[in-house]
């Protein structure tokens, strides 16, 4: 009876081992819940930027405009990147979006580039507005009518400055 006690006793020290352990494991399944952050999407100050009007655009007007591309940054790092990646950097969970217009910059003419990024364009407001299912799980939230078309433009400018190969 002694030898089973004496085993299943701790020396004091493991036994406070062991208390860490396990307060480290639920404080980091804790802090890794915490860390997911606020995902009720963020507003978007567009202050500055032209109003685009009700009907929806299906090619970026603020390509290349530099406010819009500051305050995408800010909104894409509010609303997209606990997804897609800090940076546009995907970590696997969603697509990594410097790829988006990857198809289109190895085209050798203007006029196709310019076709293929208008409809990468589309495609990005498209899935923006209205999300992305499968099967009844959804993949990607709609965001029409939460973010205004500015603030989504501002978004795509923003990528635009991250793609994995600069357009020529």
């Amino acid at each position: 009876m002694t030898s089973t006690v004496s085993r299943n006793r701790l020396h004091p020290l493991a036994r406070w081992a062991r208390m860490g352990a396990l307060l480290c494991s639920l404080g980091a399944a804790g802090l890794a819940a915490w860390a997911h952050g606020d995902v009720t999407p963020q507003p978007i100050d567009t202050t500055g930027l032209p109003n685009l009007g009700e009907g929806w655009r299906t090619e970026n007007p603020f390509s290349g405009n530099e406010l819009a591309i500051k305050i995408g940054t800010s909104g894409f790092n509010q609303n997209c990147a606990r997804c897609h990646g800090l940076e546009a950097i995907s970590g696997g969970i969603a697509p990594d979006l410097r790829r988006l217009d990857n198809d289109c910059v190895g085209m050798p003419d203007a006029d196709q580039r310019k076709a293929c990024k208008a409809d990468m364009d589309e495609y990005f407001i498209t899935t923006v507005r209205h999300g992305r299912t499968r099967n009844g799980a959804v993949y990607m939230p709609p965001f029409e009518g939460v973010l205004s078309q500015e603030a989504l433009w501002t978004i795509k400018a923003y990528l635009e400055t991250r793609r994995e190969k600069p357009m020529p």
